[in-house]
Order: structure tokens, then C-alpha cells, then sequence
């Protein structure tokens, strides 16, 4: 506490005292050190998997949520189905949707 019973707000450090162009630099850096192949799990479904395997392998079995309750991790691949799906419809707008009448011919 500064004299007369005023705070003071403490001046930033490390990275955050850095000017913005130093801190740009820095950051440029980081995305730099990662493959292009592998910036990105939008592109490469199989590659967020296996990211995903391996973060909840670092996880110990009694701490993972789903294991806890198998109800849980059924709810959240239904709403990841229908996401899925969803989006899916958006980008192919020209396709027949399973839902449409369509009688045989």
C-alpha cells in the first residue's frame, strides 16, 4: 500500500509490458513452430482425435466426467450428431434432406 492509505495499480510485467509489435512477434512465432499440416483440426478431423485421445489419456479415469456418468457422455454425442448434421445440411443445400417426401417411382 502506497502512503496515505491510496492503491496503487501495479504496472504490468513480462508480456504484458511488452509494446504490441514485440508482443505480435512473439505470438508469430508460435504458430510458426506447428506444421501447416497441422494448424488446423477443422481441415483434418482424424488429427483433433487423436489430440483429443491424447488429452484425456493425461487424465486419470476416476477425474473424467464421462466415465462418471455414461448418460452424460451419450447426451453430448447426440447434441454433437445433430451439430453435425446441421451444419452439414447448411453446406449442401442443394442435396434432398432425409426428411423430404419422396414417393418411388
Amino acid at each position: 500500500m502506497a502512503k496515505n492509505g491510496e492503491h496503487r495499480t501495479p504496472r504490468p510485467r513480462g508480456f504484458a509490458a511488452m509494446d504490441a509489435e514485440r508482443q505480435r512477434a512473439i505470438a508469430r512465432k508460435g504458430g510458426e513452430s506447428v506444421p501447416k499440416e497441422k494448424r488446423s483440426f477443422s481441415r483434418n478431423p482424424t488429427l483433433a482425435a487423436e489430440a483429443g485421445r491424447k488429452g484425456g489419456q493425461n487424465v486419470a479415469p476416476e477425474q473424467r466426467s464421462f466415465s462418471r456418468n455414461p448418460a452424460l457422455a451419450a447426451e453430448a454425442g447426440r447434441k454433437g450428431g445433430e451439430v453435425t448434421q446441421t451444419a452439414q445440411r447448411k453446406t449442401k443445400p442443394d442435396e434432398m434432406k432425409p426428411d423430404d417426401d419422396v414417393k418411388p417411382r
